[in-house]
């Protein structure tokens, strides 16, 4: 089983690699950004073949190491 996890940062944090990105985009002509938010994807395989217990792991993979609850947010996908 596949899982992708989908983290970025919560609304109202800083997100200055996300300020670089839109600063160069509009640097390089693009127009009508308004403001760009940096994320990550991580792409797990697993050996799970049960959907729920798989994302059980998954969640306490994403609390304990893969996304910081504090700042950011996660969503996850099953497949």
């Amino acid at each position: 089983m596949k899982a992708r996890i989908h983290v970025k940062l919560k609304p109202g944090v800083l997100d200055p690699q996300g300020k670089a990105i839109g600063n160069a985009l509009r640097s390089l002509g693009f127009t009508g950004i308004d403001e760009v938010r940096q994320g990550k994807l991580i792409e797990l395989d697993l050996a799970d073949t049960d959907p729920q217990s798989a994302r059980a792991r998954v969640e306490a993979m994403c609390r304990t190491l893969l996304a910081n609850p504090v700042i950011e947010d996660y969503a996850i996908e099953l497949g």
